[in-house]
């Protein structure tokens, strides 16, 4: 099929399911990103019928990504990053740090993986889908709250680290573990050289966007608002958000969606944070409902027919002791219970970081096919049981008040 084919194809059956299975989930009182989800399963390829392209999908969800993390960046000031770099920093890196050694640990002793296995796995358990938890903050109205900044942080933080982990990934595995045979001839230095450069250009872009970034971005915008016309301020605000998260990702190795964080961040700044928000929204969602599709793609209900315990296992990883951790840490580090909690079921999910990471072992081999799809499915169901966690944890914040009145 010709590609201009297939992109319209595409839209007309990812939008026009999308439609239908959020109508239904809607009308039974479902959540309906779970709809969109579904949808994407039946033009998926473990369906029968058409199959839509899975790489168009993940390009056109990824303009999703890009879009929200842009506007969420317009919720966030460079003062609200700083605030909450004592906070989110540590949690961030002990949630990782615990969710992937209870992960290894299961993997290596009783399911027979090696240890960069076990990691690569326990690492993708670990990280939270942006996508997901900036819905579900937004449908609650929390995005500008302490729990919506306090979460976001730590998303921040995690891709971040996540970025460092796809940097060095390759160094390690050219290094310790590609068979002696299949090696270059290449000092260790010299496989480190890639890494390094990369966490140089990094340094670079996040000076750039501190510095230049802020000077010529308002002084852009302020000419486009001089003709009075809503047309190009939109194109305006849509350039800024897709080309500075392309350059981001082509140029300094930095994942797209920080690349559009960062520049939201720039213009909350500006006088224009509003009406960017405003103008840019009706994309945002549109293209968003496209990323959980692309998602519903994915998910292959064989693994839980072969592997049912595994999937069990990774689902009460990621959504119950993830949930129990997370909080468990905010806690420790002064915040309310409630709030705590509240944050625990924004981040019990995985995405995004996680099906790079995953692909990425994949191709080095250090996870297998099954392994991968495990994750897959962890996604699926970990982000179609994310807004349930949400309420029932009203009921138990209830219940949780009154115990503690009685007691207190």
């Amino acid at each position: 099929m010709d590609q201009s084919v297939n992109l319209i194809a595409l839209l007309a059956t990812g939008f026009g399911l999308a439609l239908f299975f959020g109508y239904l989930a809607n009308y039974f009182k479902i959540p309906t990103l779970v709809g969109y989800l579904f949808a994407g399963f039946f033009i998926g390829p473990f369906t029968p019928g058409y199959v839509g392209d899975q790489q168009l999908a993940n390009q056109l969800a990824e303009i999703g990504v890009v879009l929200l993390m842009f506007g969420v960046g317009l919720h966030f000031s460079l003062n609200d990053l700083d605030r909450l770099k004592k906070t989110a920093i540590p949690t961030a890196i002990l949630n990782i740090f615990i969710i992937t050694t209870i992960s290894t640990i299961i993997s290596v002793n009783y399911w027979g993986y090696s240890v960069m296995g076990g990691l690569i796995l326990g690492l993708c358990l670990s990280v939270s889908s942006t996508v997901v938890l900036v819905r579900a903050l937004e449908k609650r109205d929390l995005v500008t709250t302490d729990i919506g900044k306090f979460s976001i942080g730590r998303l921040v933080v995690e891709d971040i680290i996540m970025i460092l982990v796809l940097v060095f990934l390759p160094v390690i595995f050219q290094v310790f573990i590609r068979p002696q045979s299949e090696m270059i001839e290449q000092s260790i230095i010299e496989n480190l050289m890639p890494a390094l450069l990369a966490l140089l250009k990094i340094i670079i872009f996040i000076f750039l966007m501190l510095f230049l970034g802020r000077k010529i971005l308002p002084k852009i915008l302020k000419a486009i608002v001089r003709t009075e016309s809503r047309e190009l301020f939109t194109l305006a605000i849509v350039s800024a958000a897709v080309s500075i998260s392309f350059f981001s990702a082509k140029f300094f190795e930095v994942s797209m969606a920080l690349g559009a964080f960062f520049a939201g961040t720039i213009l909350k700044e500006t006088d224009y944070s509003k009406r960017a928000e405003l103008d840019s929204l009706p994309l945002r969602d549109l293209f968003s409902v496209l990323f959980f599709v692309s998602i519903g793609m994915l998910f292959n209900p064989l693994i839980i027919i072969q592997y049912p315990y595994k999937v069990l296992i990774v689902a009460i990883i990621v959504v119950i002791i993830k949930l129990f951790v997370t909080s468990a840490l905010c806690v420790l580090f002064k915040y309310p219970f409630k709030t705590a909690l509240v944050i625990g079921c924004g981040l019990a999910q995985i995405g995004e970081f996680s099906f790079i990471l995953a692909s990425m072992g994949l191709q080095f081999k250090l996870i297998s096919k099954n392994a991968y799809n495990l994750i897959l499915v962890g996604a699926f169901i970990s982000i179609a049981l994310n807004p349930t966690l949400f309420k029932f944890s009203r009921p138990f914040l209830d219940w949780y008040e009154r115990k503690r009145r009685y007691f207190y």
